[in-house]
């Protein structure tokens, strides 16, 4: 038996148009690794895209990719992912499934106030597959507290267990602020747990829980990711053991520069020294700048110059990120953080609790604050009309705010 574990897919996550397609082409090269591996079926735990109305060019795309599995007779198992839904409950992953072009695992019934989860079994090798959604904030928690789970550990025969939530156990020191469940939430039993959500490359055999593994995104989907990760990949599972497989899409150079007590000159200076005998073909450029700068401004470091250059030595795509680069007047600033995400949670957790909401404690409200801000800042859909783009915003926060309009 021989089979794929991918998570994370997010197609569509970036947004400039340089990269727009990136996942959607790392996502084609991982199915096309999978046939020539010739696996057995393919798991894809959550976020197979990045929202739950993708764009019709990225729909399109994935449609061919999965019916080319079909005709190959490779079946795909999913779960839906924090992506993967709306606030409404609408996912486009509903009528793909309803096309056959892949199988929702996540099926079952209340049997005496306890979740029962179903078992969808793969026809060519027997394995018996169900998993739970995750949801936004690891509001999932709430389906583990109702689960069955002694009926799924009593089933006999090689068992998967596909999952969207991060682990207590399995957190990495910099993933602190992620909301994590303790790993007695899952049932146990099983040979091997389909893990996503969390953008870690990790396989770990786990006493009463069999193989945990987590395969990391198909692509980083931010420049921190890109950062630590480099590159996006997944596990090919065979004789119990997991062999995780990259995907390289481009080549990555990372500069990192500190920068205390330097002028925005001296900056600029170093950073060509560093880059004027090298080729970027095919290459994204990552630079970072940290600390307090002797004199001026961020803005005062020429960007523009660098940027050109790096583009005339064939370079694909440039980035910088100067979060962490401040000014004498802006010492005592507090906040050090090094995405917009971890800005938005830093400055949510400051002022919690600031308006008393009855029946709400902190991590309730932190939850319905982070996807109020995700369903205002949804975009329109193609073919959308102003009106029902403005109507459908104003539905999905008030199922947000639990309040009619």
């Amino acid at each position: 038996m021989k089979f794929a574990h991918m998570a994370d897919c997010h197609i569509g996550s970036w947004r400039d148009p340089k990269l727009k397609d990136i996942s959607t082409k790392a996502f084609e090269k991982a199915m096309e690794k999978c046939k020539n591996e010739k696996v057995d079926f393919i798991l894809i735990s959550g976020d197979l895209f990045n929202t739950s109305l993708p764009r019709l060019d990225n729909l399109k795309t994935v449609v061919g990719i999965f019916r080319r599995l079909k005709e190959s007779d490779i079946p795909v198992y999913i779960i839906p992912g924090s992506h993967d839904y709306s606030p409404s409950g609408k996912t486009m992953l509903d009528v793909l499934e309803e096309a056959g072009l892949f199988i929702n695992v996540v099926k079952g019934e209340e049997v005496n106030g306890k979740l029962r989860l179903k078992f969808t079994i793969d026809k060519k090798t027997g394995v018996k597959i169900t998993g739970m959604l995750g949801k936004r904030y690891s509001l999932e928690k709430s389906y583990y507290e109702v689960l069955d789970r002694e009926a799924l550990e009593k089933e006999e025969g090689y068992k998967i267990f596909m999952f969207h939530s991060g682990i207590d156990e399995l957190k990495p020191e910099d993933m602190q602020n992620i909301i994590t469940n303790p790993i007695s939430l899952l049932p146990k039993n099983f040979d091997y747990y389909a893990g996503g959500h969390v953008h870690i490359v990790e396989d770990k055999q786990m006493e009463n829980y069999g193989l945990i593994a987590y395969p990391g995104p198909l692509f980083p989907n931010s420049f921190s990711e890109l950062e630590k990760l480099e590159r996006g990949g997944f596990y090919i599972v065979e004789d119990a053991k997991a062999k995780w497989h990259p995907i390289q899409i481009f080549n990555l150079l990372k500069i990192e520069k500190n920068c205390k007590g330097k002028s925005p000159e001296e900056i600029y200076d170093s950073i060509m020294e560093d880059i004027k005998d090298k080729e970027f073909l095919d290459t994204i450029v990552l630079i970072r700048l940290r600390g307090t700068l002797s004199s001026g401004r961020p803005t005062d470091i020429d960007f523009k110059e660098i940027f050109a250059f790096l583009y005339d030595k064939s370079a694909y795509f440039v980035m910088k990120n100067t979060s962490s680069l401040t000014t004498k007047e802006f010492e005592e600033i507090k906040i050090d953080t090094r995405s917009v995400e971890e800005t938005e949670s830093s400055i949510i957790k400051e002022h919690l609790g600031q308006v008393e909401i009855p029946g709400m404690d902190s991590k309730k409200e932190e939850a319905m604050i982070k996807n109020l801000m995700q369903t205002l800042t949804a975009e329109k859909q193609e073919g959308e009309t102003n009106p029902d783009f403005e109507k459908r915003i104003k539905e999905d926060a008030s199922k947000v705010l639990d309040i009619d309009l």
